[in-house]
């Protein structure tokens, strides 16, 4: 497989926006890291994420969405997720919540639950409202090495298995996301990030 190393431009989104419809796999920056997407919905798309990364399929992904329109055929959604949406998405937190039927247990390890985040990178927003799909995204990197912040690091664990890489330059936070988990009784904070929990506990307590 030849693969293509853009700039992020109108054509190269509309270019991975058909990809991604089409069942294919892009790479793309977020504020965080790079990211590898595919089609949330898609079950094999979703495996081919884990063959190119040489991840374990029992490895749950974040599904990154650009309105919370999107979130109505994803999980269900209580109050204390909206007050954080509403403190810190678009931004470098995910939330993990009751999933719903629609989503393939490819992308969420056959848990009942899911991980969803809005990022706030300008291209992945972009790329998100291209595609106008929910997008299940882990770091873009093969499995055990460091998560790329920069497109060089992408190119060189992922060409020639995937297609596209978009580059929108280096991530801003470099850091991957603050991950929390509001899905049962207990609120639990599960990786630490760009939102620390002092800013999560300002919001919900």
């Amino acid at each position: 497989m030849n693969t293509q190393l853009l700039p992020a431009t109108d054509e190269s989104l509309a270019l991975a926006a058909r990809l991604l419809a089409d069942g294919q796999l892009v790479a793309f920056p977020t504020e965080t890291v790079y990211g590898l997407g595919a089609h949330a919905m898609d079950a094999q798309a979703v495996l081919g994420i884990f063959a190119a990364k040489g991840r374990p399929a029992d490895n749950p992904l974040i599904v990154h969405i650009h309105d919370r329109s999107q979130l109505e055929v994803i999980c269900e959604v209580n109050e204390q997720a909206l007050r954080l949406m509403d403190a810190f998405w678009p931004g470098p937190l995910t939330i993990i919540l009751p999933r719903k039927d629609a989503v393939p247990d490819e992308v969420t390890a056959r848990l009942d639950t899911v991980a969803v985040r809005m990022p706030s990178h300008p291209v992945a927003m972009a790329l998100l409202k291209a595609c106008n799909l929910p997008i299940a995204a882990p770091s873009a990197n093969r499995s055990g090495k460091p998560s790329p912040t920069s497109v060089r690091y992408v190119f060189d664990d992922m060409d020639g298995r995937i297609p596209l890489i978009i580059d929108g330059g280096e991530s801003d936070v470099g850091l991957e996301s603050t991950v929390i988990s509001l899905a049962g009784d207990r609120r639990c904070s599960l990786r630490p990030g760009g939102v620390t929990q002092a800013m999560l506990e300002a919001v919900i307590g």
